[in-house]
């Protein structure tokens, strides 16, 4: 097989091959995961829509189907002053997901100066919320794929597929 710019290099095959399932559940055997995951990093780099990815990688609905990610887990969020509201809060409480959003100034003056009407004080880590620029500078390094920078995918599972393959070709590549 020859391989195309920016396909998997043997280096970079062997230390995900491990990482991925044996064989697929119902039917016969999977389409190599090497092709596969080597046409998801081509529409990656290009952004071309599914339809259009090269019959080297094999059907474009196999790489679709294989892309998409299939489980969702709580966990926890850390915020900019953007998100401080009361009903985002309430929201991220409601799904007893863990968050750290600084509260704004005007925002605690004007609960201070509610009273026991004002609600009670937002919760805050400082030392988690000092931590966020360890997420940040690797969103930025995912926005160097095209398709992540750019959102073609509407779907937020498909999207949540693109990051984490992206995440994933820069762990291989560090």
């Amino acid at each position: 097989m020859v391989m195309g710019r920016g396909d998997l290099s043997n280096a970079e095959w062997f230390r995900l091959k491990p990482h991925l399932p044996k064989s697929g559940r119902r039917g016969g055997r999977w389409v190599s995961h090497r092709r596969i995951n080597n046409g998801v990093l081509y529409r990656q780099r290009t952004g071309a829509p599914w339809r259009d990815l090269p019959a080297r990688f094999g059907p474009w609905k196999t790489v679709y189907e294989r892309h998409r990610p299939r489980v969702w887990g709580k966990d926890a969020r850390a915020r900019d002053k953007a998100y401080s509201s009361r009903r985002n809060r309430r929201y991220l409480r409601r799904r007893q997901i863990k968050h750290t959003i600084p509260e704004p100034e005007n925002q605690r003056a004007n609960r201070q100066r509610r009273g026991n009407r004002g609600g009670r004080p937002a919760g805050f880590d400082k030392t988690s919320y000092k931590r966020r620029n360890e997420v940040e500078r690797p969103i930025n390094a995912l926005k160097n794929f095209r398709v992540v920078a750019t959102r073609f995918d509407k779907g937020a599972c498909i999207f949540h597929g693109t990051v984490t393959v992206a995440a994933i070709r820069l762990w291989l590549g560090s």
